[in-house]
């Protein structure tokens, strides 16, 4: 019994003894295990690398024990420091291609998407460029949790890849589309000069009367299919939305009245229109507003001023361009005078003016020339005829009033001087003086105290080659036709050598001339309603190339083009 107690005590000593040596151990070995846990959770292994890269390299290898606590001691370090090492991770992303490497493809993908180049930036360029665009909004971003550095990390690199996006997307407003209209329009007026001649059903331009046919006709069909005006509806007739429509002044009067009837240019909605028209008649203006014979402008400056002010407090689209899509149309001789009155109409807008005097600040980069017509009824019945070349027994003709510089100097030199040059202050009673241009050749057109004369359109109507003698005169519709193929220029010194000139253009010379002037003439003919390619709808086409010629923003912004 007794030996068998020590037995079973010597057992449960040595039990014992094992249990505590036992226990000792799992003491050791569970504190090991649980450090271990924790550095596995809270140290991602996918960013360790980056982390221990930076660190020194051990001389020696470490035991469990020791990566436990430099582990431990990296996670702590991780939490002290995490904004700051958040701050820095996209730099550090651009250089550690082989730790992050998805995420940099992710974001040459998403750079690649946005350059849309054949070959794709250098991952660095790009994480930098993003970097540097959205550094306000990365610092935004506080993670303190290391557990969800890498989720943060992610979203915060697609929120910079968005960024970008939103920083180039440029919003497009009306006004943009607008101008994206008329650069397609300006691209296929270039390319129409080098294709075939198209198919028009009603008239198709050919000829060495234009300057380029083929880009004339794409003009015109791209003004057909786009151009709107805006007619602004303040004012009053007589002076505005009026003027005379059965005189020397008649087209400025018949364009106001046939642009606020129209329905094929006109706009009702300002955002959509191209260019604004200032419907004022400055040939009303002098017959309602001007004192006759005091020789003071100011009534009618002030209207114009005070009109333009109307408009410009009323609507923003004056001060958005300073009226450079804006203008005006005057056939009276004070036409000029009355641009004036405003400085930006002046200098900036759109003048389509009959007297196009180039010594009063006519500019034929943005103003129009248009045609001076005498209509005395309204309308062309009976003006328009002639005889052919070789009926027409009058070498050259004319008969008017003497006033200006140029007509004293003709009538100096050729009035009843010689039958082949038929010039008159008055004609012979019972002469009929369309008869006249009918029979003759050529038809002298000298300027009177303005340049401008209705003689030109006249001579045209009835198929007589118009001789221009004037000085700074641009004809109408110079940017389209080349006046020189159907009319013969002289200058003021050279009418004591008029008939010498005129004798020594060859016979064939002549008929091709009058040929062409027959072909021009519909580009000169008032009809209402308006017909295509006639003189409403030429106008109508100088101002829409003129417009042609600057881009406008709605940061105030103007450009020539």
């Amino acid at each position: 019994m007794g030996d068998g107690n020590k037995n079973c005590f010597a057992c449960f000593r040595t039990t014992t003894s094992s249990s505590s040596s036992t226990i000792k151990l799992l003491f050791f070995i569970v504190p090991l295990i649980l450090v271990s846990f924790i550095v596995f959770v809270l140290v991602p292994r996918n960013s360790t690398w980056v982390l221990i890269s930076s660190l020194p390299p051990s001389s020696s290898s470490s035991s469990s024990v020791a990566a436990a606590n430099s582990s431990e001691n990296l996670g702590a370090a991780m939490h002290a420091e995490g904004s700051e090492e958040v701050l820095n991770f996209r730099s550090r992303m651009g250089t550690t291609v082989d730790v992050h490497g998805s995420l940099q493809e992710a974001a040459l993908s998403e750079e690649a998407a946005l350059n849309r180049s054949t070959s794709p930036p250098l991952a660095v360029e790009a994480v930098t460029e993003i970097h540097e665009l959205n550094q306000t909004k990365e610092d935004a971003f506080n993670i303190s949790s290391t557990g969800n550095l890498i989720n943060a990390s992610t979203s915060l690199n697609e929120s910079n890849i968005s960024l970008p996006l939103k920083e180039r997307r440029q919003v497009r407003t009306r006004l943009d589309k607008l101008e994206a209209g008329l650069q397609r329009a300006r691209a296929a007026i270039k390319e129409a000069k080098n294709k075939s001649q198209l198919q028009d059903p009603d008239y198709v331009p050919i000829g060495p009367m234009y300057w380029d046919a083929k880009a004339f006709h794409r003009s015109y069909l791209e003004m057909e299919k786009q151009f709107k005006v805006f007619v602004y509806k303040e004012g009053e007739p007589p002076v505005f939305h009026d003027g005379p429509c059965k005189s020397i002044y008649s087209m400025e009067g018949n364009f106001i009245y046939k642009m606020d009837v129209d329905r094929k240019f006109q706009t009702k909605d300002p955002e959509k229109a191209h260019v604004f028209y200032l419907p004022f008649s400055v040939a009303k203006m002098v017959q309602f507003v001007y004192l006759r014979d005091s020789r003071d402008f100011s009534p009618i400056r002030r209207t114009v001023t005070d009109y333009v002010n109307l408009i410009a407090q009323k609507y923003p689209y004056w001060n958005r361009s300073l009226g450079a899509d804006h203008f005006m149309v005057a056939c009276h001789d004070w036409g000029p005078e009355a641009s004036f009155s405003q400085p930006y109409l002046q200098k900036n807008s759109i003048r389509a003016l009959c007297n196009a005097n180039t010594s009063e600040k006519f500019n034929p980069v943005k103003d129009v020339s248009i045609p001076e017509i005498n209509l005395q009824t309204g309308k062309l019945t009976g003006l328009i005829g002639g005889l052919s070349p070789s009926r027409r027994p009058i070498l050259a003709f004319f008969a008017g009033g003497v006033h200006g510089p140029i007509r004293p100097v003709l009538l100096e030199h050729w009035e009843n001087k010689d039958e082949d040059i038929q010039v008159h202050k008055y004609l012979p009673k019972g002469v009929n003086y369309y008869d006249m241009m009918r029979n003759s050749k050529y038809c002298i057109c000298p300027s009177g105290y303005e340049v401008a004369s209705p003689r030109i359109v006249e001579a045209l109507y009835n198929g007589c080659v118009p001789v221009l003698i004037s000085k700074s005169y641009v004809p109408p519709f110079s940017d389209v036709l080349r006046w020189k193929s159907f009319s013969v220029v002289v200058s003021v010194d050279d009418i004591p050598k008029l008939k010498e000139i005129l004798t020594k253009i060859p016979s064939r010379q002549y008929i091709r001339m009058q040929r062409r002037v027959l072909q021009v003439r519909r580009h000169f003919e008032f009809n209402s309603p308006p017909k295509r390619f006639d003189v409403f709808h030429m106008i109508l086409h100088s101002i829409w190339l003129r417009r042609l010629n600057v881009r406008i923003s709605d940061d105030h912004g103007v450009m020539a083009n």
